[in-house]
C-alpha cells in the first residue's frame, strides 16, 4: 500500500483503520529500517519474533482521551506491535495511566499481555519506527492521512489531546486543522502542562489540547519529567474530558 492519502478515508472504523495502516509501505526508508531491526535484532531480544511493520493506534473506539507520542521505538513497538509497549518510556507512561485509573495494569510486555485502556487510546504521527527515533518531515506528512481518519472516528466522544513531547505537537497541529477543529492563530506553543481550547468546525464539542514532556529514558532519567508531572497532565485530561476514575 503506497497511497495513505487514498487508503485512509476508506475505513469505517477504527478496526479496519488500523489493519490498514499494519500494510502501509509508502516510506522505503522506514520499510528498510522496520524490517533490518526486525531481522538483526537486539540481544536480550534475539529469541523474539519483532513485530517488524507499522504499529497502529491502541484503546478503545469511544476514547475521551487521546495519548499522540512520535513514532513506534524500535525495539519497543516495532518489536512487539503495540505503540509504547515493551521499552522504558512505555513502562513510565502505563504506570502513570494505572495511577489515574486510565490503565487496567501498570505495565505492558506484548500484545497479548491483557492491558486495556479506560476512556483513552495512544496512537503516534509516524506509526513506523525511524532511524535514530527522527522521522522526516516528508515521513511525518505521508503518515498523516492515517492520523486524520482516526481522529475522525473518536470525533464522537474524543474530548482531550495529550501531546508527548514538541515533536508530536508540531504534527498533530496540522492533522487538527484538518479534522474537525479550529486551531486559532498564532499557533498555540508547546510546554509542558500548555493547554489551548479548539473549538470545532462542525458544531460539535471543543477539544482541550495538552503538551506533555516525552516520556524519553533523557527526560525521565534527568528528572525534567517526573511521575508526579506526568500523572498531573494526565488528571487535567481525565477533568477537562469528564472522565472519571474506575
Amino acid at each position: 500500500m503506497d497511497d495513505p492519502s487514498a487508503a485512509a478515508p476508506g475505513a469505517a472504523d477504527l478496526a479496519g483503520l488500523d489493519e490498514l495502516v499494519t500494510r502501509c509501505t509508502a516510506c522505503p526508508r522506514l520499510v528498510e529500517w522496520r524490517e533490518e531491526v526486525a531481522r538483526v535484532k537486539r540481544a536480550a531480544f534475539r529469541d523474539q519474533e519483532y513485530w517488524g511493520r507499522p504499529v497502529p493506534g491502541f484503546g478503545p473506539p469511544d476514547a475521551a482521551i487521546a495519548i499522540v507520542g512520535l513514532a513506534p521505538a524500535a525495539h519497543g513497538g516495532n518489536r512487539t506491535g503495540r505503540i509504547f509497549t515493551g521499552d522504558r518510556s512505555g513502562d513510565v507512561l502505563f504506570q502513570a495511566l494505572y495511577d489515574v485509573g486510565l490503565a487496567s495494569q501498570p505495565e505492558a510486555w506484548h500484545i497479548d499481555d491483557g492491558l486495556t485502556l479506560h476512556s483513552t487510546r495512544i496512537t503516534a504521527p509516524v506509526h513506523c519506527a525511524p532511524p535514530a527515533n527522527k522521522p522526516t518531515p516528508a515521513e511525518r506528512d505521508t503518515c498523516r492521512p492515517w492520523l486524520v481518519r482516526e481522529l475522525d472516528l473518536l470525533r464522537p466522544t474524543l474530548r482531550a489531546v495529550v501531546v508527548l513531547g514538541a515533536f508530536g505537537w508540531q504534527a498533530l497541529l496540522p492533522v487538527l486543522a484538518d479534522a474537525a477543529w479550529q486551531v486559532p492563530k498564532p499557533r498555540p506553543k508547546f510546554g509542558h502542562d500548555a493547554h489551548a481550547e479548539l473549538p470545532a468546525t462542525d458544531g460539535g464539542a471543543a477539544l482541550h489540547l495538552l503538551g506533555c514532556y516525552h516520556v524519553s529514558q533523557q527526560n525521565t532519567f534527568t528528572g525534567k519529567l517526573t511521575p508526579a508531572m506526568l500523572r498531573g497532565v494526565l488528571e487535567h485530561a481525565k477533568e477537562l474530558a469528564g472522565v472519571r476514575r474506575r
